[in-house]
């Protein structure tokens, strides 16, 4: 009798195991362990294996640091051979049926989270079998994030944007691999939150990325923190220092212990945006070499990739990093005008709104805290969102949202529609054992709009349209004439331009903003 819970991939077969009417495969080698030589360099691919290779648990998440007031439960153990992926389908797919691809980025400010963590259960997503669903690790932080180059040296060599050269990586083993698991390498929707949205930006403006996905959804993307080698060089400079490291040294750096590297890096993380608000130390730069201009710059000459992208923020991003007491964003009226002074001093040329423009834009707000944490939205996430859409949607459709959603508790603790919270309705894993949300009520509604979500995204996988159930209304492409833009919230509503009041302040073509 044949087992359908085995596989045949490039590298050896693998075999998976039966979840609550779905399938999964877990961690599936995608490359070579990048240790030891491999560490701060592009990964390899895997040796093949002898046998069938077991795939019924998570692979190692990427190492990460440990922040109390950010716990994660990442689903397995942390070890730096982390690069796994994961294949969610239906029980009844088989190989063959070319079903559409959903290849999850997982989110974490580029230094936390993993593709294993329980909120990206896929069954619930493949229950229907309309598509397939791929989770993967990437490398974080310094492991994944630190430009090292400048320091190249002749015994030595580092390469940059490791963890862009991760997902790509992966993206090959999805053209290559997932027809056998039922899938279509001709269909292939690349999706993520917040960092892993911030990578789907990136690589509509890296070369390499063309032709390894169709179709791109964002959610949160910062999508201008795409920094410069002078930048990433005081990064890298910072942790060496922390490390006790001369840059003539640097030879040393592959064998630092794990632990040394996560203690430095955390420093480094948690300095950096206070020294310099809104910015954050481990992100993709403009390399020269895989990624060669800022994605919105990009966007905006026309030189993203032209697949159909769904974009959006949540209505009230900064809420979280208040709530968790996070530097990441500058939420503070101090912060905001440090902000202001610093990309003035950096880049004299960018026009930035004046008072009176601010004013304007947040008149609805009293001064304090109500306007700076709409003020961090917008600069973190909102505008750069509107920015990279404006000029995307000359080369491909462009679905642009806006989720203001909030169940009761989230109300209560005033956080509401906060960033990371459409999570659960994306994945459909509301109420889960670590899930709270529903705690003070609102199932009902909170499961009618989880439905209505992952029917859009599951249709835009499908054929580039994000249609919803029937009855709900269609989801026009964002064009400058209206500006169409879906709200998420108990019903989803239609509406033009409802960013007209932030642009007016913020402008359409802050393409170097930060």
């Amino acid at each position: 009798m044949i087992d359908e819970r085995v596989v045949e991939t490039t590298y050896g077969p693998v075999r998976g195991a039966d979840a609550g009417g779905a399938r999964a495969w877990k961690g599936i080698r995608y490359a070579a362990p990048p240790v030891g030589d491999l560490r701060f360099r592009v990964p390899e691919p895997p040796q093949r294996w002898a046998g069938i290779a077991d795939a019924t648990s998570y692979g190692p998440a990427c190492p990460q640091p440990s922040f109390p007031n950010m716990p994660l439960d990442l689903g397995a153990p942390q070890d730096e051979d982390c690069l796994s992926l994961n294949v969610w389908a239906s029980g009844d797919t088989a190989p063959g049926d070319g079903k559409p691809v959903m290849v999850w980025l997982h989110g974490g400010a580029y230094v936390l989270g993993s593709g294993s963590q329980a909120l990206y259960d896929g069954r619930r997503l493949v229950s229907g079998g309309e598509v397939v669903v791929v989770t993967i690790n990437y490398r974080l932080g310094a492991l994944g994030f630190l430009d090292l180059s400048s320091f190249n040296t002749a015994r030595r060599r580092f390469d940059s944007n490791i963890g862009l050269h991760d997902v790509l990586a992966a993206l090959r083993w999805v053209r290559d691999n997932i027809a056998a698991f039922g899938g279509d390498p001709r269909r292939v929707t690349l999706f993520g939150e917040s960092a892993g949205a911030g990578i789907v930006t990136t690589l509509l403006a890296t070369p390499a990325a063309q032709g390894l996905f169709t179709a791109a959804i964002a959610q949160s993307s910062p999508a201008t923190s795409v920094y410069d080698r002078d930048r990433a060089r005081q990064v890298a400079v910072s942790m060496l220092d922390k490390l006790g490291i001369a840059p003539t040294d640097v030879d040393r750096l592959p064998g630092v212990p794990t632990s040394a590297m996560l203690a430095a890096s955390q420093q480094v993380f948690n300095e950096v945006p206070v020294r310099n608000p809104g910015t954050l130390a481990f992100v993709p730069i403009v390399d020269g070499d895989l990624l060669h201009d800022y994605p919105v710059k990009a966007a905006h000459d026309g030189r993203s990739h032209p697949v159909p992208l769904i974009i959006g923020t949540n209505k009230h991003e900064a809420a979280l990093f208040r709530l968790l007491r996070s530097p990441l964003m500058p939420i503070t009226p101090r912060a905001i005008t440090s902000m202001f002074t610093q990309i003035a001093a950096e880049q004299p040329d960018l026009q930035l709104p004046t008072s009176e423009q601010i004013g304007s834009a947040y008149s609805q707000f009293r001064r304090g805290k109500a306007r700076s944490l709409s003020i961090a939205t917008d600069v973190g996430f909102r505008m750069p969102t509107v920015w990279l859409a404006e000029g995307h949607s000359r080369v491909a459709p462009v679905y642009l949202y806006r989720f203001d959603y909030a169940t009761p508790l989230l109300k209560l603790f005033l956080v509401s529609a906060a960033h990371a919270t459409e999570l659960p309705y994306v994945w459909g894993n509301l109420g889960a054992p670590k899930d709270p949300t529903l705690k003070l009520g609102g199932a009902k509604t909170a499961r009618a709009v989880s439905k209505r979500v992952r029917t859009r995204w599951i249709n835009f996988a499908t054929d580039g349209k994000p249609a919803g159930p029937a009855g709900e209304p269609d989801w026009t492409a964002y064009r400058e004439g209206d500006r169409a833009c879906l709200i998420i919230d108990k019903t989803d509503t239609l509406t033009s331009d409802p960013d007209a009041p932030i642009r007016a302040a913020w402008g359409s073509e802050m393409v170097g903003f930060r």
